[in-house]
């Protein structure tokens, strides 16, 4: 009676447990992390606030320039990834993301109201001072023209550029505009 009890609490300990084949889907989970992690510039890796050696050793894998080392270099960020919670890295990482996102959608947005200025000119002028009325027009039709003609001609790109910063700067304290300018197109 005694080995039944005392099997049964085995049991239930090892219920309990994860399987081998969930520490092996985690294992590898923290390790792909740590793949990601790896990939990062310094200074997004600095904003994670993680353990030395786990920065280090991120550090150590993009200087290895061996696919064998490399490959050590991931397990063992893996295995240091293990001892730590991944959720708030991931959560730092989608966060991260999502700016990044934000702010490609934006650049792409920038570039195609330049784009639409250079190639409509005064029409898209005219649409872009319905968004902004106290657009200064004839310093804005002054930067589309250097913009036109540089096209025309091989130059330097110093006009679309400064074209690019100048609808950047405008558009910098309203996020929200050119998106509804982008849907009217």
């Amino acid at each position: 009676m005694e080995d039944v009890v005392a099997r049964d609490e085995q049991e239930d300990d090892f219920d309990e447990r994860p399987s081998k084949s969930e520490r092996k889907r985690a294992a590898h989970a923290a390790q792909d992390l740590g793949e990601t992690l790896i990939s990062l510039r310094d200074s997004d890796l600095e904003a994670l606030d993680l353990p030395e050696r786990l920065v280090d050793a991120i550090r150590d894998a993009r200087r290895t320039p061996s696919r064998g080392g490399g490959a050590r270099q991931r397990q063992y960020i893996g295995k240091l990834m293990r001892d730590i919670d991944p959720e708030p890295i991931r959560a730092a990482l989608a966060a991260h993301g999502e700016q990044s996102a934000l702010e490609a959608e934006r650049f792409k947005r920038l570039e195609a109201w330049r784009e639409k200025l250079v190639a409509e000119g005064n029409a898209a002028l005219e649409e872009l001072e319905r968004w902004r009325p106290g657009l200064d027009r004839a310093e804005w039709m002054r930067r589309v023209s250097a913009a036109q003609s540089e096209r025309a001609s091989p130059g330097t790109g110093k006009a679309g550029r400064e074209l690019f910063r100048a609808l950047r700067t405008l558009f910098a304290n309203e996020p929200a505009e050119p998106s509804q300018a982008e849907g009217k197109r």
